[in-house]
């Protein structure tokens, strides 16, 4: 199992290379640059876009735009902004968490481009049903010639978007901050324990999958602001009682971010991480994203860009920063060897009152890891159903609720190796498709901004 781990660890290494990072990072700059920052002008349309102001029932599409945006959020609120915050300082220092806010800045730009095009492109399935994704991006708007990336992007989605680190670090956290403190699980022998909380959580699971995308944006939609505000309000907490402290803390992540004193991999070896992190935790660029938006009930594609942009500051910019101020208050990535979501359950632990703030912040990766497990198998099946027909799509459920339980019992290394490698791949034809198509977006968004400015 150590020699897979290690594996995956190097393979996510090497498509993680200086390549992909220009093409993520710098197809970002090239998004704001050639929109002349226009998206980054229309938050307050977003808004008024989410809360329902321009709805119509009568509009193609599954789900509402909150719901979609819900929906994408559920995928990546939650493990990445706990977890994989605690990651990217514990591998790369908290400079790293400097390239998490780069990533999300460009990446507001990204997810306009990719999710006007998730609507402007959307095809029907085997089955005449519209869907949106970048594989019917490709398919629709690049044309047959192109289909191989397609199916390239595709084949990683089968892989990339299987709940594996949600269930690895669910069960780490309940094991470690709730079972063996109560003594109820042996920190030296817990592959049983590990094993029957999969086996749970694959039902539960299983109990919202099988009801399709319309159960989970209605689930998504409750559950997901309901935990932020929880997490939110924990994360004031313990900032409140170091308010002093905050902007030298802030101002240390940005010194460390261009001195990489924390790691031996130099300032390029803590870019990658930030990066990886930052893609991992708001997925601009990657492509999983698109495929919710690409299920908005909407006849105006650069709505949907518009909303979708604000995945990127809410995940990444204002959850993902409170984590890492959190950890560094606390300086529990200096005191302790504990890693991913246990290091930031030890944070809140360290400051809220007995286990209070341990017990809490387990709760909150039960819903957040959970919201992330609804949300996944619908990507993977979408893939599936574009490779083998959406008739038999239905098949990728069995084996997502299976790999759950797999999840839970592999290590963290294995888990963020597979991940990590397979949003490598799913970028490459993300990114190509809208890099070649970003024409359309511009003229589209030409058209509405001018009409809604009428």
């Amino acid at each position: 199992m150590e020699a897979i781990g290690s594996a995956l660890q190097a393979l996510s290494a090497f498509l993680w290379g200086l390549p992909l990072i220009i093409l993520v990072v710098g197809g970002g700059v090239f998004f704001a640059a050639y929109s002349r920052m226009r998206p980054y002008r229309y938050f307050g349309h977003a808004i008024a876009i989410l809360r329902g102001k321009y709805d119509d029932h009568r509009d193609p599409g599954d789900i509402s735009h909150l719901q979609a945006l819900s929906a994408a959020l559920s995928g990546t609120l939650g493990l990445g902004n706990i977890a994989g915050v605690a990651v990217a300082i514990g591998l790369g220092g908290p400079g790293a968490v400097f390239w998490m806010w780069v990533t999300a800045v460009v990446g507001v730009a990204t997810k306009f481009f990719t999710c006007t095009l998730s609507i402007m492109y959307r095809g029907p399935d085997s089955q005449g049903h519209l869907q949106g994704g970048p594989m019917y991006i490709i398919r629709e708007g690049l044309g047959p010639r192109w289909r191989w990336l397609a199916v390239f992007f595709c084949i990683a989605g089968l892989f990339g978007t299987l709940p594996i680190v949600q269930i690895n670090q669910l069960t780490q956290i309940m094991r470690e901050v709730v079972f063996v403190p109560a003594g109820l699980v042996d920190p030296a022998s817990h592959f049983t324990f590990d094993l029957l909380f999969g086996l749970v959580i694959a039902g539960l699971v299983a109990g919202v999958i099988f009801g399709g995308i319309r159960r989970v944006g209605y689930v998504a939609a409750r559950l997901v602001p309901a935990m932020v505000a929880l997490y939110m309000l924990l994360t004031l907490l313990v900032l409140g009682a170091h308010l002093p402290e905050l902007p030298g803390h802030l101002w240390f992540i940005v010194q460390d971010a261009f001195t990489a004193q924390s790691i031996g991999g130099g300032v390029l070896g803590m870019i990658t991480i930030g990066v990886m992190r930052g893609a991992f935790s708001n997925e601009a660029g990657i492509g999983t994203e698109v495929m919710a938006h690409g299920a908005a009930r909407t006849r105006e594609p650069v709505r949907e860009g518009l909303v979708a942009m604000m995945g990127p500051v809410i995940d990444t910019l204002i959850v993902c920063t409170c984590t890492a101020l959190v950890i560094l208050v606390t300086g529990v990535w200096i005191d302790t060897d504990a890693g991913g979501v246990t290091m930031t359950a030890l944070a809140f632990g360290d400051v809220l009152p007995g286990n209070l703030g341990a017990y809490l912040i387990a709760f909150v990766v039960l819903v957040f890891a959970s919201s992330t497990m609804f949300t996944f198998w619908y990507y993977g099946a979408k893939c599936l159903g574009y490779l083998i027909g959406a008739e038999r799509q239905h098949y990728y459920k069995y084996f997502y609720t299976a790999l759950v339980v797999l999840g839970a019992v592999v290590s963290l290394e294995a888990v963020f190796g597979l991940i990590d490698s397979m949003y490598a791949l799913m970028a490459i034809p993300t990114m190509t498709a809208t890099l070649m198509l970003s024409p359309k977006v511009m003229a589209a968004a030409k058209d509405y901004f001018s009409r809604i400015q009428e």
